[in-house]
């Protein structure tokens, strides 16, 4: 194939040749000065393009309007594409050929190929030649308006859906994205038509403070001794049963309220009809039954207070009603619109009344299904059981799942090969709000998946491969969670409504102020909704409920433990400490505003704790310390925690290992450090060692 050299070309254009190398660079092609050569067809194209510009046409079209467009592609400007094989290919012109081949006739104006105005619907990825047919216009037209916006691109070339968008609206034509397979498979199902559905069993989760009833409860309602086969007593599974009262049937799901099952907790709340919130009369509102409230009413769902043990003498109801009521939840009695029932769940007192509440609440919802179709649930407990291969605790939310059904859950598929009831006896058919456990999955999924029946298993495994690329691209990239850098550009882009924050400080009256200063700066467009508060360290069910509820945890004078870190940074919660008010009413109110550009930012070094205490003359306390994570640096700067709180910040003044000063010391050693101006350093402290990174401003 003829070649032309750069210099001939910039000469017949009335060009600087280094003008034109510069725009041959730039365009991606292989030119290192004005002697290289360029295959003919890139010339002729170079000479359409600067002959349109000599005409008026600008060789920035619309730069205004398509700086969105440039900047997406201007990575690839430099780039060697690749054909749909995968086969390197040089811009040397080998595919442009088939482009001279379509260019026998000249090329029509685009207001004379430009098609009536229809939408189009158009995959993730397409190339070139595919979209020109789709459109009707010539693949060499579209080639060309590319290298207006600075994209060099052959006619298999592959070029994205923003790409592709912004070309066909050139052409008056409205394109959206053409739906994946397993999108159209899990997405959300329409509204039935009203005389298929009829009315379901309500699904209950039985919440509340560790050792305050829970399993008793529901052991006494099902009739069977539930709590005896659990460890040490205590739920260690999501369990769901089904019962029946006064002819209706009721789902119960007993999530458990053990402190260490806190992510189990808030998936049962997700798929919950109502929330049956257990408090022992003896002992009262604890931590972790404000934490089943805030849980509940993330979930949005409706709370009935069951106050047990009231067959002890110490029971103290009305002291129950006030610390409840001082949360929200005040009862009907007393003129709020929460149903409290006094229980005694071992005696079995009390909870005929409990039922006919719930069947109250759920009759009020007016809970309804069509059973006439696909089957669709949710996961909520998953096993390898070594006779029966994967088993998982399903939830029927719609539809009737029945033996012999293909489906996709999660990122895995199968067909049922058998359908167990809570009773343990086998049956042919599941209907809504019923839990079964089924068998013949492909692996294990993940608790909270969705269930959809498929219509074949080759769709089903399909379903499953797209789902499993697509978890494999979202963890190389990891979790979207909510943080103060880019809140302003969320909710410029509409996709903020709510700012859920989690607030955790030293004393009760730090925290009603952080949380009534920090409530006022809601406005239109955003509204600041505290979903949790607590008193003392940021906790890791702290950072759980943060996760699941897309919310920023706020530590005022508090700091995370270690689990709570560990489990922040696999997550990507974002956590805000802070030490004087002030400071974190104005950082919120500067991210919503869109003014915050933090500078610094903080890096934990590492944690040593203090194993005992020395006096020596003329330098003060310190402290004979055992590194437990991390590394602490003779530079760094440290924290005092106590029970989590911090009680002081400075410098390390001293760094030894025996005898000698060292420059730090890593996890597993001994060392003895001295702080800056602090002598009251007590055994059992914890020093945190830290850095102040300088980073690049976000906004």
């Amino acid at each position: 194939m003829k070649k032309v050299r750069v210099y001939e070309l910039a000469k017949e254009l009335n060009l600087e040749s280094k003008a034109l190398v510069d725009f041959l660079n730039d365009l991606g092609a292989d030119v290192k000065n004005h002697m290289s050569s360029i295959d003919e067809d890139i010339a002729e194209m170079v000479r359409e393009h600067f002959t349109e510009e000599e005409k008026g046409i600008s060789v920035h079209v619309d730069l205004d309007d398509d700086d969105d467009f440039d900047a997406k592609n201007r990575g690839k400007k430099r780039k060697r594409y690749s054909k749909k094989s995968g086969d390197d290919e040089d811009l040397d012109g080998r595919s442009i050929e088939k482009i001279a081949k379509h260019k026998g006739k000249k090329a029509q104006s685009s207001k004379q190929d430009q098609p009536g105005s229809k939408t189009l619907e158009l995959p993730e990825n397409i190339t070139v030649k595919d979209l020109g047919s789709k459109i009707n216009i010539s693949p060499a037209e579209l080639i060309k308006k590319l290298m207006k916006s600075g994209i060099m691109v052959t006619v298999n070339q592959v070029i994205d859906f923003a790409t592709a968008e912004k070309l066909c609206a050139d052409y008056g034509i409205e394109v959206k994205p053409l739906k994946s397979l397993d999108e159209v498979v899990f997405e959300e199902i329409e509204e039935d038509d009203p005389e298929q559905l009829v009315p379901r069993p309500p699904i209950v989760t039985i919440m509340g403070h560790v050792d305050h009833g829970k399993t008793t409860l529901l052991d006494g309602i099902r009739k069977s001794r539930v709590a005896a086969t659990e460890a040490g007593g205590i739920t260690q599974h999501i369990g769901a049963y089904q019962v029946e009262y006064q002819g209706k049937k009721i789902t119960f799901i007993d999530t458990p309220g053990h402190e260490a099952f806190t992510a189990i907790r808030s998936r049962g709340a997700q798929v919950t009809d109502i929330a049956v919130l257990v408090v022992a009369a003896d002992d009262g509102v604890m931590p972790q039954t404000v934490e089943a409230i805030n849980h509940a009413r993330a979930a949005k769902v409706p709370i009935i207070v069951a106050i047990n043990k009231m067959d002890l003498p110490n029971a103290k109801p009305d002291r129950v009603k006030q610390e409840l009521a001082e949360h929200g939840l005040l009862p009907e009695a007393w003129g709020g619109d929460t149903i409290m029932v006094e229980i005694s769940a071992l005696k079995f007192q009390g909870v005929d009344e409990l039922l006919e509440m719930i069947l109250l609440v759920a009759e009020m919802a007016e809970l309804k299904a069509n059973p006439n179709r696909s089957a669709r649930g949710t996961v909520i407990e998953a096993k390898l059981d070594k006779g029966r291969g994967p088993v998982a605790t399903v939830l029927i939310s719609t539809g009737t799942l029945r033996v012999g059904d293909n489906f996709a859950v999660g990122n895995v598929y199968g067909r049922v090969r058998a359908i167990i009831d809570d009773r343990g006896r086998n049956i042919k058919e599941a209907y809504p709000s019923q839990p079964v456990e089924i068998v013949g999955i492909s692996d294990v999924p993940e608790a909270g998946d969705v269930l959809v029946v498929t219509p074949d298993e080759q769709t089903a495994r399909q379903v499953a491969q797209l789902r499993q690329e697509k978890q494999r691209e979202l963890e190389l990239r990891g979790p979207v969670r909510a943080n103060l850098e880019d809140l302003f550009a969320r909710i410029q882009q509409g996709k903020v409504a709510e700012l859920n924050l989690i607030l955790k400080a030293d004393v009760q009256g730090s925290l009603e102020a952080l949380r009534t200063s920090l409530e006022k700066l809601s406005t239109d467009e955003v509204r600041v909704n505290v979903i949790h508060q607590g008193v003392g360290g940021v906790s890791e069910s702290d950072v759980q409920l943060a996760a699941t509820s897309d919310a920023i945890v706020i530590a005022f004078n508090v700091r995370p433990d270690s689990s709570a870190m560990r489990a922040a940074e696999r997550e990507r919660v974002d956590i805000r400490s802070y030490r004087i008010i002030y400071d974190a009413i104005d950082e919120v109110k500067a991210a919503m505003s869109g003014l915050l550009e933090p500078e610094y930012k903080e890096e934990i070094l590492g944690r040593a704790e203090v194993r005992q205490t020395f006096k020596v003359p003329g330098v003060g306390t310190v402290a004979g310390c055992y590194v437990v994570d991390g590394k602490i640096t003779r530079t760094a700067l440290v924290r005092i925690l106590r029970q989590n709180i911090i009680v002081h910040e400075g410098k390390i003044h001293s760094l030894k290992r025996f005898k000698d000063d060292v420059r730090e010391v890593l996890q597993g050693y001994e060392c003895g450090i001295g702080i800056e101006r602090f002598n009251d350093i007590k055994e059992g402290d914890v020093i945190e060692a830290y850095i102040m990174k300088e980073i690049a401003r976000s906004l």
